[in-house]
C-alpha cells in the first residue's frame, strides 16, 4: 500500500506499472525501476517507485 503525497490516504494497488532504465551510479551500474501510477480518489493521479535493483 502506498500513501498519497498530497492528502495522506491510502491506496491498495497501482493502475499501471512499468520497468525503466535510470541514471548510472558513480562505478557505471545502472538502476532498474519499477513505477507505478495510483489513482487517489481525492488528488487525482501519482507516481511512485515500487522497487529497485542494479543492473
Amino acid at each position: 500500500m502506498r500513501k498519497c503525497p498530497k492528502c495522506g490516504q491510502e491506496i491498495q494497488k497501482p493502475r499501471k506499472t512499468w520497468k525503466m532504465a535510470g541514471r548510472p551510479d558513480r562505478t557505471g551500474k545502472r538502476l532498474e525501476l519499477e513505477i507505478g501510477l495510483f489513482d487517489c480518489p481525492k488528488c487525482g493521479a501519482f507516481r511512485k517507485a515500487l522497487s529497485k535493483r542494479k543492473i
